[in-house]
């Protein structure tokens, strides 16, 4: 028989949650944890077991996100754009259900057996966790979930082989941002390997990048960070303010959290000027591939000593010095992430609002918010 269980906190998970085979650590219990334990306030997480009998053959996390959007949309759009986009703030502004982790890009939102499972089955037991979710949210908050979001997925994902259970559920496809990811050929083995493919136009970028850094780069340890909480935290909030979009903010000790739960497996560094921290970027260690996670700096110094460019390298030289295969740069600040190596990937979400007749608008609406290439692809390498 196959039934599901939804929990409401990661210490009520049970012992096979992390027995349980999956290679992404975003859906393991110690990443789950320091989530639980730093989400912004916005932001409740839950989770879900499928079993099969008695063992667990599947889980997903979901998130609970007050969606509530004070800050003006800082993007160039048209005239017509900016319209369509209040329209869907008004529509789907208020309470969110989504299948995936809103804080960071890509599919970190389930894992099944495919051999003790079908898709079917597995997604029929997500959609009626959906639906129990649905009524515990609403029973707790006196508000009904607005808008249903299953987010980030590439082209040879699971979910799109299950057309019945995205039909009937009324959920439509909606593209989004690419991911950028540097795939990290065999060969390099140091940074120099790397400098050695590149143009000499963007060698010389990398040169004289490296020359204006004048920095001291230092791995920051878990009395580091905590020293440095408050600091860290207001150069993450300079650049998170600047964002496009701010549906949540990390409390300021997210990063302490991540340290302490996820040990070795999560690197923060930082940019010291003159003993004073100026900047920081943070990795998580993900089986072979080394995701890029938050990251800050100051903006009135970022252009002297090309802070954020050299941070982009600095995350490279870490990729190839420690054998990762794949570096995920995720979706922001593309063109100048493709100058560095990194390659678009299409990425799509599915999403849905509860009421019908505003679903069909949402739908509407979302198809002329589309992204559209309006950035250069670069090509750096010979």
């Amino acid at each position: 028989m196959i039934h599901y269980n939804i929990y409401s906190s990661v210490n009520k998970l049970p012992n096979s949650w992390d027995d349980f085979t999956t290679r992404d650590i975003f859906l393991k219990s110690d990443f789950l944890k320091a989530i639980q334990s730093a989400s912004p306030k916005n932001i409740t997480n839950f989770y879900v077991g499928v079993y099969k009998d008695d063992v667990l053959v599947g889980k997903a996390v979901f998130q609970h996100i007050n969606f509530v959007l004070d800050a003006e949309n800082k993007d160039k759009s048209s005239f017509f754009q900016s319209i369509v986009q209040k329209g869907i703030k008004v529509i789907a502004k208020g309470h969110l259900l989504v299948l995936g982790n809103l804080m960071q890009t890509g599919q970190h939102g389930y894992f099944f057996n495919v051999i003790e499972i079908s898709n079917t089955d597995f997604f029929s037991c997500v959609n009626d966790a959906i639906s129990e979710l649905q009524k515990t949210i609403q029973k707790k908050h006196k508000k009904r979930v607005k808008a249903i979001m299953l987010k980030d997925y590439f082209k040879d994902d699971a979910i799109h082989k299950v057309d019945s259970f995205l039909n009937t559920a009324q959920y439509f496809k909606v593209a989004v941002q690419p991911n950028m990811i540097l795939e990290v050929p065999k060969q390099w083995n140091s940074m120099e390997d790397y400098v050695s493919e590149l143009h000499k136009k963007y060698r010389s970028r990398y040169k004289t990048a490296i020359k204006k850094k004048d920095i001291v780069v230092k791995e920051l340890s878990e009395t580091d960070i905590q020293t440095h909480q408050k600091a860290i935290f207001r150069l993450y909030k300079n650049v998170s303010n600047n964002a496009s979009i701010n549906s949540f903010t990390l409390p300021e000790h997210h990063f302490y959290a991540l340290k302490t739960n996820l040990k070795d497996a999560f690197k923060i560094f930082g940019y010291f000027l003159d003993e004073e921290l100026v900047g920081f970027f943070t990795l998580i260690e993900n089986n072979t591939r080394l995701e890029t996670y938050f990251l800050g700096y100051n903006s009135n110094l970022n252009h002297k000593h090309q802070l954020y460019l050299n941070m982009l390298y600095d995350m490279i030289k870490y990729g190839i010095e420690h054998d990762f295969k794949t570096i995920v740069f995720a979706r922001t600040a593309m063109e100048i992430k493709s100058s560095v190596g990194a390659k678009p990937v299409e990425m799509v979400m599915y999403m849905k609002h509860t009421k019908p007749v505003l679903n069909s608008v949402l739908k509407f609406s979302m198809g002329f918010m589309t992204p559209k290439q309006e950035w250069q692809e670069r090509h750096p390498f010979k």
